[in-house]
């Protein structure tokens, strides 16, 4: 089956369509016209710039070159982390939370599908290892960006019940449990969510992709019902993580909460 391929003329039709919301938020006085317009035209230069990226790469597979493609993506993943939060740690350190929270639980799930469950060879073909690593990427992203956004946010607004349990006598990790707790929870929702709708209420992305590409559809839900399970679990691992680091960030040696650490307003 031949895909049927798309004319930029196709292209400015839909965009078209953008441009009528972006009047229909001005007449609101929503105050979004502004964002629809810019964030629609950098995600268009960046998915032109990253289908000539791949291209390349396609036709280069070299493992270092992945590498860095890899590094580059999970270096502008850490930057939307920091960049989503309120009330954000200061200096390099909440940069890191987030990069290192996305390396310990995508790259790693990311690694296991590729050597273990797809068992493609060689492990490193842009083909797999690079959408994979994004879709990976993308949701523990947002995963992330709320758990530790509502994490720092709590801690703030909840910082004399903090201080009184620490006064108390119990240990950061008691003091501040259930603001944790209920903290990974909303970063997990969103998957929690796309999981219980997937089939039923929407067709996932790659699914579609992969059926409108000729892929017969029993094999595009079983890559879809792969791909599902490991984004849930690499989102899971990686708020998980990203909350105990920053948790155990804001609390020093003597389990004293350090709100000075987080830019915001106070």
């Amino acid at each position: 089956m031949n895909v049927i391929s798309l004319t930029t003329f196709d292209l400015a039709i839909a965009a078209l369509l953008l441009l009528v919301l972006a009047g229909v938020s001005m007449a609101l006085s929503l105050g979004l016209e502004k964002k629809i317009i810019i964030f629609s035209g950098r995600m268009i230069a960046q998915l032109l710039f990253i289908g000539l990226v791949l291209r390349y790469l396609f036709a280069n597979a070299d493992g270092w070159l992945i590498l860095l493609m890899s590094l580059v993506m999970l270096g502008a993943a850490g930057r939307e982390v920091q960049a989503r939060q309120k009330r954000r740690i200061r200096g390099v350190a909440g940069y890191l939370i987030g990069t290192g929270a996305m390396f310990i639980s995508s790259f790693s799930v990311t690694l296991l599908a590729l050597v273990v469950i797809i068992g493609v060879e060689p492990w490193y073909t842009p083909q797999y290892a690079i959408p994979l690593l994004g879709m990976l990427l993308g949701n523990t992203m947002t995963g992330i960006s709320l758990a530790a956004d509502r994490l720092s946010s709590q801690f703030y607004e909840q910082r004399n019940v903090i201080e009184q349990r620490l006064m108390l006598g119990q240990s950061w990790q008691e003091a501040s449990s259930d603001i944790r707790r209920d903290c990974m929870r909303t970063g997990m929702m969103p998957i929690i969510n796309s999981m219980a709708a997937a089939g039923i209420v929407s067709l996932p992305g790659m699914m579609t992709g992969q059926i409108l590409g000729g892929t017969p559809p029993v094999e595009a839900v079983k890559y879809q019902i792969l791909i599902i399970l490991l984004i849930a679990a690499g989102t899971g691992f990686g708020v998980i993580t990203a909350i105990w680091m920053t948790g155990r960030h804001l609390f020093d040696q003597r389990h004293r909460l350090r709100l000075d650490c987080l830019l915001g307003k106070r």
